[in-house]
């Protein structure tokens, strides 16, 4: 086992929070999300496996909840028919499979998997079937994962919770922001060295490439497609946030230069997110509208549906050399993307995954035996049909829960749920067209977590004033007259 640098931070700032404030927990845990290439510990006895600096801080979280909350309210996530009860089903569930199935199935079906070796960088090849670190790995992230859900759970019934998650997540938009400067400023300075210290995972890094003569921005990921993922989670809460008018300014200045960094990674799975992401944040505009609410951004809707198309049009006849130049650009990004050498590797992936779940009987290879470029055929490949039905029932727990009524009294509660629920679908909207693996990152369950316990009816209860109870008797009398 090695300790990086980065690693003795996170345990120092870790051990600060332990003794600070408890909003200063939630808000370094989510800022430590945006360190996606940035291994606090590595493993050379599991191949070189990394353990990551969000994955570190989660224990010293997790530690601070139980010390302020006890474990009650952490149990109380994972109640029967809730969200974090089938999100727990899944997680045993995909851990059972990952200690039986590969044996189960041992060499009878090839898969694809991540193959390690000390001293370098991890590689996906074409192997038969057969236990691996990866099991562990992918158990290990997946029980973070269900251990992250709870703590956010335990920490989001406070009263002022929402707004510390607002907080965190406008100071995190921002320094994934600052991230994706750098990578910029050192990429062209030649001083991608100084970034050494974030990108210390036994990851493949491809953090130089370029694309349609522009710098492929990766931020603080091991690949621009990652820091494009990333990004667009924080840009639909951002986004969501200032159409439900919280703090304006902020918040429209992170949505509009997230979008920008979306456009620059010239990730093609980020344009097909924002083609969920803008519909779905157009649809929830009209709703509250037409509600009567003061949001949804009337003005904003009226714009976007009569001036775009007239600016467009505007813009095509009079740049019609612009016009060429961002039709090649979207060519090689979007269109051509299946001839390339990345998207004929995809779909290797794809076919190899969906052969495994087929030759596995539907069972499924066991989670982290093979990888895939869907998040659908992730969860076919690995934990079966039996394991994509309890996932879908848990998003289904999550997205469509009902906000209690006097959680809606609270304007900032219910912006920051409605974030939260933008971000969850922008995560899925971009592991649907490219995830590789059952992990989906801490933000997911952090956001997933917040969705469950501000749509739980004992946060509108310990939101709202209790009244005072008035004796039957009448007032009290003093001295007994």
């Amino acid at each position: 086992m090695s300790f990086e640098l980065i690693g003795f931070v996170t345990v120092l700032v870790g051990l600060g929070v332990l003794m600070a404030p408890i909003h200063w927990a939630l808000t370094f845990m989510v800022v430590s999300t945006t360190l996606g290439s940035a291994a606090a510990i590595n493993l050379p006895a599991l191949g070189g496996a990394s353990i990551l600096v969000p994955n570190v801080f989660l224990l010293f979280f997790g530690v601070r909840i139980l010390m302020a909350y006890g474990e009650g309210p952490v149990l109380a996530a994972f109640a029967p028919a809730g969200s974090g009860f089938w999100l727990m089903v899944l997680t045993l569930f995909g851990v059972l499979t990952a200690i039986l199935s590969p044996r189960l199935f041992q060499g009878a079906v090839d898969v694809m998997t991540v193959e390690r070796s000390v001293g370098a960088r991890s590689f996906i090849a074409l192997s038969p079937l057969r236990s691996s670190s990866n099991n562990i790995t992918q158990a290990v992230y997946a029980l973070g994962g269900l251990a992250c859900f709870g703590f956010c759970h335990a920490y989001m019934r406070r009263p002022a919770a929402p707004s510390h998650l607002v907080n965190a997540i406008l100071i995190t938009a921002a320094v994934n922001l600052a991230f994706a400067a750098a990578d910029i400023v050192t990429y062209f300075s030649g001083t991608e060295y100084l970034l050494s210290v974030v990108r210390t995972a036994n990851y493949a890094l491809l953090t130089a490439a370029e694309k349609g003569g522009l710098k492929r921005i990766s931020g603080s990921f091991p690949e621009a497609s990652a820091f494009a993922d990333y990004t667009l989670v924080l840009f639909a809460a951002t986004a969501s946030l200032w159409l439900d008018r919280v703090r304006s300014r902020v918040t429209a200045a992170l949505a509009l230069a997230s979008l920008a960094g979306l456009v620059f990674s010239t990730s093609a799975t980020a344009l097909l997110g924002l083609a969920v992401v803008f519909p779905f944040l157009w649809i929830r505009s009209i709703v509250t509208v037409f509600q009567g609410n003061n949001s949804g951004r009337p003005v904003f809707l009226a714009a976007l549906f009569l001036i775009v198309p007239l600016v467009l049009l505007m813009v095509v006849n009079m740049f019609p050399e612009m016009v060429s130049t961002v039709y090649d650009f979207l060519d090689e990004m979007l269109l051509s993307k299946v001839d390339s050498q990345s998207g004929r590797e995809r779909a290797m992936w794809n076919a190899a995954a969906y052969e495994a779940f087929v030759n596995t009987f539907g069972m499924g290879a066991g989670l982290g035996s093979a990888r895939a470029s869907s998040y659908l055929l992730v969860l076919l490949s690995n934990v079966g049909v039996l394991g994509l039905v309890i996932f879908c029932i848990f998003v289904a727990t999550i997205l469509c829960a009902r906000v209690p009524s006097a959680a809606q009294r609270r304007v900032e509660g219910l912006a920051a749920l409605r974030a939260a629920k933008a971000g969850i679908i922008a995560a899925l909207s971009t592991s649907l067209v490219s995830g590789t693996v059952y992990d989906l990152g801490l933000l997911f369950y952090i956001l997933a977590g917040s969705v469950s316990a501000l749509t739980c009816l004992q946060i509108a209860e310990t939101a709202a004033p209790r009244p005072r109870l008035i004796a039957a008797a009448g007032p009290r009398r003093m001295g007994g007259s």
